[in-house]
């Protein structure tokens, strides 16, 4: 069982006012030890343990589900309801769940069990009539699958558990000294990034408030509260709360790079920014640059948290020394147990992980990230790969040739460009992107079209991609 039982805590903490989730009526404590303590019962009445997608945006829903499945120790894969027909067909393939929780994808409440959870409602049974429970790979206690791209651009899902996620929050509140954690959470629930602040502040008897970033309350009092950005979030914070934002215990700042003008901006605000590095496969951060350093000009993702350890190797894996770039390896007790599918069985920790982050660490351990040893586009937070929006671009039929790359961009880090070779005159790039609409999640769509007529390749084959990123920049400065 994990360290703490899930049930008695959310009802030792039913009629503590710890939770807020944006304009639910209160107690949302209470609401949230009810659902969960209904569901997780319908869980454990089962004869077999089922794999679970839990398809779920609102807040309140999202967590008694997630929940739910922990404690019933219910394998539980976290999906991103924006997903479109080409990453839910990945999805259901790669997984093939006993059933769903949430909203089901359209098409498929035919062919999936559905639990329902509506606020108020009695849970509806499983209805799973003569449909079997198919053996798959073992996977650890209390297993929590989090989505994440991989090199191809499919979604895959990391396997963690509750122990992997608890080892991060204490290795955070240990590094800040701090407990309880409180958060102040504007990121979604179903990223790495906005389940571990309910994590943070749930394990640490912590308070949360979970709004939407559209709907913030500057009318709150920050001063306890942790709150994590992404860069444009802070652009717009600066421009508009900055008053407000530097009133916060620590401000994150993570899933992007950020551009120095926005960092001059925020120490000039005195904003108590923390850089941090992480990713989903380490639970969140394992470095981070406390706030003081940060206002004293450190520009760095700050030391290791002391869960974790990060080494600099060359190509062939040997160690470098301080100041040397090269290969981002690390160690962590938060690290992931691996892949869903990928390197099964899953049972035992992985000792070390090779990232694909190119960087260097100084002489006193501060961490400094220079870039990705991959084509990989980081857009306002989101992974996005080139080669599938270019499968989905080519699918139209309506292109002879593109090529997509990210371009750098002061509000979204970098920003989706398609260069392509239109099949016609009459393409144009609103038809294009209606084509695509519904195949890929909207971060993934290009935000700037360049047409050519033709893209730079050598014999064989090979994109020229310095010449074609000059081209975008060009057509960019337009």
């Amino acid at each position: 069982m994990p360290s703490v039982n899930i049930l008695e805590e959310l009802q030792d903490r039913s009629r503590e006012d710890w939770l807020v989730c944006g304009l639910e009526m209160p107690p949302a404590s209470q609401q949230l030890w009810q659902l969960t303590a209904r569901l997780s019962g319908a869980l454990m009445q089962l004869p077999q343990k089922p794999k679970i997608l839990l398809i779920e945006s609102h807040p309140l829903r999202f967590l008694s589900g997630f929940l739910a499945c922990v404690s019933a120790n219910c394998p539980v894969f976290i999906c991103n309801p924006a997903w479109q027909q080409r990453e839910w067909q990945q999805v259901f393939e790669e997984v093939k769940p006993h059933l769903i929780l949430g909203n089901c994808p359209p098409g498929l409440s035919r062919d999936y069990p559905i639990l329902e959870q509506e606020i108020g409602s009695d849970w509806i049974g499983l209805n799973q009539g003569d449909r079997t429970f198919i053996d798959y790979p073992p996977l650890p206690d209390f297993a929590i699958m989090i989505p994440t791209g991989g090199s191809s651009g499919k979604i895959r899902f990391v396997v963690h558990t509750w122990e992997t996620l608890s080892h991060s929050v204490q290795g955070l509140s240990d590094y800040f000294g701090q407990l309880p954690i409180h958060s102040y959470c504007v990121l979604p629930l179903y990223h790495v990034s906005g389940l571990m602040q309910f994590m943070r502040s749930f394990l640490t008897r912590g308070n949360i408030i979970i709004e939407s970033f559209k709907q913030l309350n500057p009318n709150f009092n920050p001063q306890d509260f942790f709150i994590s950005l992404v860069p444009t979030q802070l652009q717009r914070l600066l421009t508009h709360q900055s008053e407000w934002l530097a009133q916060f215990r620590v401000v994150f700042l993570g899933g992007a790079p950020a551009w120095e003008a926005l960092l001059m901006a925020a120490r000039e605000a005195k904003i108590p920014l923390a850089l941090t590095y992480g990713m989903t496969e380490t639970a969140s951060q394992i470095a981070s640059l406390k706030p003081h350093d940060f206002l004293q000009g450190n520009g760095s993702c700050g030391q290791v948290l002391p869960h974790a350890k990060i080494m600099i190797v060359s190509e062939v894996g040997e160690a470098l020394t301080a100041n040397k770039m090269g290969i981002v390896c690390l160690e962590s007790r938060s690290l992931m147990r691996g892949y869903y599918q990928d390197n099964f069985p899953l049972n035992s920790p992985l000792v070390t992980f090779q990232s694909d982050d190119l960087g260097y660490l100084d002489e006193r351990g501060y961490l400094y990230i220079i870039g990705r040893n991959s084509q990989k586009i980081i857009t306002g937070g989101e992974n996005v790969f080139p080669a599938e929006v270019e499968a989905a671009i080519l699918a139209t039929q309506q292109v002879q040739d593109v090529c997509i790359l990210g371009v750098p961009d002061s509000d979204w880090g970098q920003v989706v460009t398609a260069v392509y070779v239109p099949g016609s005159v009459e393409v144009e790039p609103a038809t294009l992107k209606s084509a695509i609409a519904s195949q890929l999640a909207a971060y993934k769509h290009p935000k700037l079209w360049v047409a050519v007529n033709s893209l730079p390749r050598n014999a064989q084959g090979k994109i020229n991609r310095e010449q074609l990123l000059a081209i975008a920049l060009s057509h960019q400065r337009r």
